[in-house]
C-alpha cells in the first residue's frame, strides 16, 4: 500500500501565503513525478505544479510566478509554498505521485485525499 497525505491547507486572506505538504509513505521504491493539482466547485481538476525526479518543474497557467513547488526526496515529500493568493485560488488541493511499489514492482499515479484552500477577499 502506498499513502500521500496533504497537509498545510486553511483559510487565508487574498494576498497571503500558505505552505503546502503531502507526503507519501507505505511501499515505495522509487518516487518519480509528484505534483500538485486545485479543483474548485463545479470546476475540473487543474494542474498547479509538477517536479519531476530531476527537480524540473512545470507550473499551470494561472499561478505565474506566485507558486514555487520543490520536494524532500530523504522524506518523500513534496511542497507548495503560495504567496500572492487570489480568491481563485480557492479550492481542493490535491498531492500527485509517480510512484514504484516494492509490492509489486508496478509503477502507478498515486492521489492524496485533498486538502482545502480558502482564499477571502
Amino acid at each position: 500500500q502506498v499513502q500521500l497525505v496533504e497537509s498545510g491547507g486553511g483559510l487565508v486572506q487574498a494576498g497571503g501565503s500558505l505552505k503546502l505538504s503531502c507526503a507519501a509513505s507505505g511501499n515505495i521504491f522509487s518516487v518519480h513525478n509528484m505534483g500538485w493539482y486545485r479543483q474548485a466547485r463545479g470546476n475540473e481538476r487543474e494542474l498547479v505544479a509538477t517536479i519531476s525526479s530531476d527537480y524540473s518543474s512545470t507550473y499551470g497557467d494561472s499561478v505565474e510566478d506566485r507558486f514555487s513547488i520543490s520536494r524532500d526526496d530523504a522524506k518523500n515529500v513534496v511542497y507548495l509554498e503560495m504567496s500572492s493568493l487570489r480568491r481563485e485560488g480557492t479550492g481542493v488541493y490535491y498531492c500527485n505521485a509517480r510512484i514504484r511499489s516494492t509490492a509489486n514492482g508496478e509503477t502507478m499515479d498515486y492521489w492524496g485525499e485533498g486538502t482545502q484552500v480558502t482564499v477571502s477577499s
